[in-house]
């Protein structure tokens, strides 16, 4: 019997058998999935090879090596409205843009090198405003393990503004884990440690926070406008973009974080379980 999860028009089928590696190959702590235009499917790992490409049948077509040990250590993956990849390097305290082809073409952060409230200290996730947006192309930060900030820079990589500093008020962090940009701007934060996702303007003041979450690790807003926030219940939730919750479901144990496809499809890394979890849209 297959395994659902959701409700109402967001009902998941899981597909566990969906992902298929070439014979004699496993995931090595998969730490986050990302999916570009063509739905391929990005998947950052802590083991070797660190990135491995698979198409929409499922099938691996790619794998990146380490290049003179970079990058060091993954933790989430992002592709941007250019196909470009963006790779949270967390303990290299760097943010890596790829090609789809796996070349290196642009590096944010000092190599191995922390910075106190300043880019980087070990840097958790990244994301580029949507098209459409008043901050289109721009580059926004989760700087959550060693700092409590979200940086803000050009589409070439200027650093223009940060905002945000250590605790529980509203406009602090205690791990800012994960970061989105929706079409009108608004800036979403998954503040792991205090147990919400927090909202801000463009100009990164504070607008509302959601707190029905246990610490939620990965943010994704989809093409529609839907959020989906995944938590250590372990559990996903769907919402709109004003925090309506339209659905939610117990999901795999360690979900890292979840990135969809053009038709609505769910896809997650499950870093305790060294796998890849996919739901199909029905």
């Amino acid at each position: 019997m297959a395994i659902m999860i959701g409700t109402g028009d967001y009902r998941y089928e899981y597909r566990p058998d969906w992902v298929k590696l070439p014979e004699g190959m496993e995931f090595q702590a998969p730490s986050a999935v990302a999916v570009d235009s063509q739905d391929n499917l990005y998947v950052f790992q802590r083991g070797d090879p660190p990135v491995l490409v698979f198409n929409r049948d499922g099938n691996m077509i790619a794998q990146w090596t380490r290049k003179d040990g970079v990058p060091a250590d993954a933790h989430l993956v992002y592709v941007g409205p250019d196909d470009g990849v963006y790779l949270a390097d967390r303990d290299a305290h760097q943010i890596l843009k790829y090609t789809a082809e796996g070349e290196l073409v642009m590096s944010l952060g000092n190599r191995d090198r922390a910075e106190l409230q300043a880019p980087f200290n070990h840097p958790a996730d990244m994301c580029v405003a949507p098209p459409g947006s008043p901050l289109a192309g721009e580059i926004f930060v989760a700087d959550g393990y060693g700092n409590s900030s979200i940086h803000h820079f050009s589409p070439s990589g200027n650093h223009i503004d940060s905002f945000g500093s250590p605790g529980s008020s509203a406009g602090e962090f205690r791990v800012p884990h994960s970061v989105r940009v929706s079409v009108d701007g608004r800036i979403y934060v998954a503040d792991r440690e205090n147990n919400r996702v927090q909202i801000f303007s463009p100009d990164g003041e504070f607008i509302e926070e959601w707190t029905d979450f246990k610490k939620p690790m990965g943010v994704h807003i989809d093409t529609a406008g839907i959020v989906y926030v995944t938590d250590q219940v372990p559990r996903l939730s769907i919402l709109t973009l004003d925090g309506q919750l339209l659905a939610r479901g117990r999901t795999f144990e360690q979900a890292h974080n979840v990135y969809t496809d053009s038709a609505g499809n769910i896809y997650g890394a499950d870093v305790a379980r060294h796998r890849v979890q996919v739901f199909r849209k029905i």
